[in-house]
């Protein structure tokens, strides 16, 4: 067993588990249950941190419910909808846990791995990830963008998160780690990875959904490729000026051209050459300034310095 997977004074060692959770009042309840079941049976204790992020049903009524009347249950309500990321975030910074073990509420992340996860933790190591050998009943389409955004991400980033997921568990030393990266713009599973620290994986494929459905849009997760890109890369930076000595060398050939035929008589006009040329050169010209200015909004927000979440709300049953 590893030094951190033991507490100080002999007894048992905290795993915490964090459940952001989005408009999940119909089966949260279920759902935490089940998780709560499963720990019951590793010689563990445990807690679990439940986070609202900004749900518009009933889930922070059933999340302080549950708070209140289980010990084991912590629960958080951020002021509004920050997003998956900053939910995990909230909920890991609040975990008191010897490990933290990240999962989602819909039980897509099936529960039956904590053993497994928790067992190969004792065995030493600090980050046990659990990578999807099947994605379930995910669309084709999504298929596709998942495999074209993890692609792109190793060969600009030189991290293979293929078949990645954000279900983890990550000793207390990962975790304090984690907790000294101080960006606004989050990308979990790639700060996970960066951090490095002794790892292994465990297999899973995905479940069917317990309840509700889910809470990405097309927008969200586009926003998330565009900040798990610009997090971990400057490639895109390069391109743009890789673009502009490719520009420059055609100018200057297109010019030696232009020189030969005007020395030689046989220059014609070339307006429709203009208008091309003025055509790529401007598109060009916008695409690269649209890249440095996604790597300016990004230093933008990071050094505002705003929290990373507001939390509205907590319950537990200390409340009671």
């Amino acid at each position: 067993m590893s030094t951190a997977a033991s507490a100080p004074d002999g007894s048992l060692p905290l795993v915490s588990v964090v459940l952001p959770c989005l408009n999940e009042a119909t089966h949260i309840a279920a759902s935490a249950r089940t998780v709560a079941r499963t720990l019951a049976e590793i010689p563990v204790r445990h807690e679990l941190v439940l986070v609202d992020d900004g749900s518009s049903d009933d889930t922070w009524r059933v999340l302080g419910e549950l708070a209140r009347t289980d010990p084991g249950i912590r629960a958080l309500r951020l002021s509004r909808r920050f997003g998956k990321e900053h939910a995990l975030c909230a909920g890991i910074e609040h975990a008191s846990g010897d490990a933290v073990v990240v999962m989602d509420a819909d039980l897509q992340h099936p529960p039956s791995l904590l053993p497994k996860m928790v067992s190969a933790w004792r065995d030493g190591f600090e980050v046990v990830d659990a990578t999807k050998t099947d994605r379930g009943d995910e669309s084709l389409l999504s298929r596709v963008e998942a495999r074209l955004f993890y692609s792109l991400l190793r060969r600009m980033s030189g991290f293979d998160l293929s078949g990645a997921s954000d279900f983890k568990l990550m000793d207390r030393k990962v975790i304090d780690a984690w907790l000294e990266m101080p960006e606004r713009n989050l990308f979990f599973r790639g700060m996970s990875a960066w951090l490095g620290f002794r790892r292994t994986e465990v297999e899973f494929s995905v479940e069917k959904r317990a309840g509700g459905r889910s809470g990405w849009s097309v927008r969200g997760l586009v926003r998330l490729a565009i900040t798990g890109i610009t997090a971990f890369s400057t490639v895109p930076i390069h391109i743009v000026t890789l673009m502009g000595l490719l520009f420059l060398a055609f100018a200057a050939a297109l010019g030696v051209q232009t020189l030969y035929n005007k020395l030689t008589g046989i220059a014609v006009d070339g307006f429709t050459t203009v208008i091309l040329l003025v055509l790529i050169v401007g598109s060009a010209t916008m695409i690269g300034l649209g890249v440095i200015g996604v790597y300016v909004s990004r230093i933008y927000n990071e050094v505002k310095g705003r929290p990373r979440y507001v939390v509205a709300e907590r319950a537990d049953s200390e409340q009671v």
